[in-house]
């Protein structure tokens, strides 16, 4: 932490804050009973050292321009000839097809690299997967390293039955893990960590870090944590300055006429501040400033020898500046924005990243996250290039440095120990619209990657779900060549417009909160009400009794 900033754990604080009573400290921080609803009686979540880290892209990520269904006609032409390349259904949008590249090839990801003189992403076409159906938008090339070493999975055709295109509505629903009913109020992950027990003995368990707490942490039981500025980790905000110190004095002062807690919530009130305090010599320790901001990639990046710092690694992984933002640095002194990895408008949402990160490597936290937002590409979404493309970047690149950093900076926890996911409300519209971009749809793409992931030729592993049209248990079916209505086929599934689930979300999340981060089924059934219901489908697959829709169920991801 930055000495500049008035924290809540320096030593004088903690002298003038024990004579106004415990309770007064910690009464924005803690809402917590003393006897929770349930101890920590089953299930090992937050003993087993897993952890797991979100990213909500906000606005609805258009997945048939991210996981790219490239075998289906429907989507583009890939026969050799006068229409090869062409889309009926996205003519401004479509991410075109490699005329030298076998679509249908088995193998591995394949993984363009930039050479002398290149830009980052010089290659604009569709990335072949290597599952013979499935490619990647170019902008996400950096995937393809975590897709080959097995620590990625793509898994397509994900919604919840009777999907709502409300953008309020359906983030809540991801969030709450309640599809369709708007009382619930509380997240999924808060009921997470209210199950492990921990809420009432550790001071960090579920952290975001963005400007307000995400309904997905909320509930009225415990007090997950939400930083905005981690540099301003503290009470009040309040800087290291002689006005500041004023300040807090005289709110401390004018808190010593505050009541007393009550006797039965006293311990837990002493608890709760031990283990606040504890964090904050934790965080103390940590540079969460520009100059802090050191992690790299531990070999060249991209093969950019030309990079300035290429002689004693790669990349900087969290782009914060320009200077830290890919190879935009060049020995000689000078610059080429064309080795950019990520747009310059995402050094915000990095920054938010780096610290989630640091926050689960070096604190008690179980889950952390925080959010990406710009997917509401109603016009001019572009295609290899454009808005679009840009997000693009920031979600291969996040993955990838994430990879790199929980493998290389590991304190509490690496790499095989973490989970990180991708959530999004919806996707789009098949077709394009009039302004060459996509509306509000049904079923999208989630990204899970983590070193204990089952993808790509480990364990028996696959590296997608759900696009395919006969490696799952629902399979893709694909249109004739050149269709332009395509009702029959499952990107218009839905009301002849939009891509048809395979996948719940809830089946996604109750896997990982099982299986990874160790919940009893039990414990996951109290998570996620929809697993009580055998109609649902969520665990096994079947035909959902909600809307009549086959789903995969469970996808085996750990």
């Amino acid at each position: 932490m930055n000495s500049s900033i008035n924290l809540l754990s320096r030593r004088s604080f903690f002298d003038r804050s024990l004579k106004v009573g415990l309770g007064v400290a910690l009464s924005t921080l803690v809402d917590i009973p003393f006897v929770m609803k349930r101890a920590l009686a089953e299930g090992t979540m937050g003993l087993n050292g897993k952890k797991l880290l979100f990213i909500f892209l906000r606005g609805a990520n258009d997945g048939l321009n991210s996981v790219i269904p490239i075998g289906d006609p429907s989507y583009v032409s890939t026969t050799p000839g006068g229409t090869y390349g062409t889309s009926p259904i996205r003519p401004n949008i479509v991410i075109p097809p490699d005329s030298l590249t076998d679509y249908t090839a088995l193998g591995g990801c394949d993984s363009p690299v930039a050479g002398p003189g290149q830009a980052t992403y010089f290659y604009d076409k569709a990335i072949r997967v290597g599952n013979g159906f499935t490619a990647i938008h170019p902008s996400l090339k950096f995937l393809a390293p975590v897709y080959n070493a097995g620590d990625l999975a793509l898994i397509h055709r994900v919604g919840y039955p009777k999907q709502s295109r409300s953008h309020f509505d359906s983030q809540n629903y991801w969030e709450t893990g309640n599809p369709n009913n708007n009382l619930v109020k509380d997240g999924i992950f808060y009921r997470t960590m209210l199950e492990s027990g921990l809420a009432q003995t550790n001071a960090l368990t579920g952290v975001s870090v963005q400007s307000s707490l995400p309904l997905i942490l909320r509930g009225s039981q415990a007090a997950m944590t939400n930083l905005s500025d981690p540099t301003r980790y503290n009470l009040k905000g309040i800087p290291n300055t002689t006005q500041g110190n004023t300040k807090a004095d005289v709110a401390i002062r004018a808190a010593l006429g505050s009541p007393a807690a009550d006797k039965i919530n006293r311990d837990l009130l002493r608890l709760q501040y031990e283990n606040m305090s504890n964090t904050l010599k934790t965080f103390e320790q940590l540079d969460w400033s520009e100059n802090g901001n050191t992690f790299r990639d531990a070999a060249v990046t991209d093969g950019d020898t030309g990079y300035t710092q290429s002689g004693t690694g790669g990349y900087y992984l969290f782009p914060t500046t320009n200077t830290k933002n890919g190879g935009y640095s060049r020995t000689g002194g000078t610059t080429d924005t064309t080795r950019y990895t990520v747009s310059t408008g995402s050094y915000g949402f990095f920054n938010q990243l780096k610290s989630a990160a640091m926050i689960l490597n070096n604190t008690d936290a179980v889950i952390a996250g925080t959010e990406l937002g710009g997917f509401d590409t109603h016009d001019t979404q572009g295609a290899s290039t454009g808005s679009h493309a840009n997000l693009q970047r920031t979600i291969g690149w996040s993955i990838y440095a994430l990879r790199k950093y929980f493998s290389q900076y590991a304190n509490k926890v690496d790499w095989n120990n973490v989970v990180v996911i991708t959530l999004s409300e919806f996707g789009r519209t098949t077709k394009q619209n009039t302004t060459a971009g996509t509306d509000h749809a049904e079923a999208g793409p989630m990204f899970v990657a983590g070193g204990a992931i089952k993808g790509y030729g480990k364990s028996g592993g696959r590296g997608v779900f759900g696009c395919h049209p006969t490696a799952d248990s629902v399979p893709w079916i694909t249109g004739p060549a050149n269709q332009a209505g395509g009702v029959d086929g499952t990107m218009f599934g839905i009301s002849d417009s939009y891509l048809k689930r395979s996948v719940d979300y809830r089946s996604v999340l109750g896997k990982l909160i099982r299986d990874h981060l160790g919940a009893t089924q039990n414990q996951l059934n109290r998570i996620i009400p929809g697993y009580t219901n055998a109609g649902e489908k969520l665990q096994a697959g079947g035909t959902s009794t909600i809307d009549n829709t086959a789903i995969i169920g469970e996808p085996a991801l750990v």
